[in-house]
């Protein structure tokens, strides 16, 4: 029996294995169809236009524009466009990042390929699935004197104490060097400060570090 009607997809992911991998699993489902592929957001924008799927997959971390860029500018010219985040990222921060700028689920490359069926077909029918694995970091934010730092802005501020750039942070966290500059700007924001020195100053004081920089945090 012949299916009228298919959830036409496309794959949005730098790694071309992956990618091809995904492209093929999907296929194996008969009421999938992927009609495009794209290696960065800007192919994507452009294949979301030339074909409208019906459900785009994207992914995370990639190189030139990150998963919550592409997002943003393809919903600034296609506000119906739904979007799954399919990514390796199972941070907490990605997660609300990803959702607030308009995913319409988000689940990790760790989930069984049933759950990526699921989430896809949920997405399709207007619903907003997000898997388990990916709000792992369930640690409770820190506060101190009525400011809230996160775990995850608690690290970075860290690694800002040794002077690390935003590339080298995100390296360290495994983020995209965009995800590690907001995460920055952030903290800075959180603690008051007017740049990474005093931010790292106002986080020893606050006790949020526990050994002040023998020099200026920034370079």
């Amino acid at each position: 029996m012949q299916l009228t009607s298919r959830i036409r997809l496309l794959l949005v992911d730098d790694h071309p294995v992956m990618r091809a991998g995904l492209a093929n699993l999907l296929s194996t489902e008969p009421d999938f169809q992927v009609v495009a592929q794209a290696d960065d957001g800007e192919a994507a924008i452009r294949l979301w236009q030339q074909h409208t799927p019906d459900v785009c997959l994207l992914d995370m971390t990639m190189h030139g524009l990150d998963g919550v860029e592409t997002l943003t500018r393809l919903h600034a010219i296609a506000p119906q466009a739904r979007v799954l985040m399919l990514t390796s990222s199972d941070s907490a921060e990605d997660v609300a990042r990803a959702l607030a700028a308009g995913a319409n689920g988000y689940i990790t490359k760790s989930v069984r390929h049933s759950e990526v069926f699921a989430a896809i077909r949920a997405v399709h029918a207007g619903g907003r699935p997000v898997s388990e694995h990916a709000i792992v970091d369930s640690r409770p934010t820190r506060q101190v004197a009525g400011i809230s730092l996160t775990p995850r802005e608690i690290e970075v501020v860290a690694f800002m104490r040794e002077g690390f750039t935003n590339a080298e942070i995100g390296r360290l966290l495994g983020i995209s060097t965009h995800t590690a500059k907001a995460h920055v700007a952030g903290v800075i924001e959180k603690l008051g400060a007017s740049d990474r020195t005093q931010a790292v100053a106002r986080a020893f004081d606050l006790g949020l570090l526990s050994t002040r920089p023998p020099g200026p945090a920034a370079r």
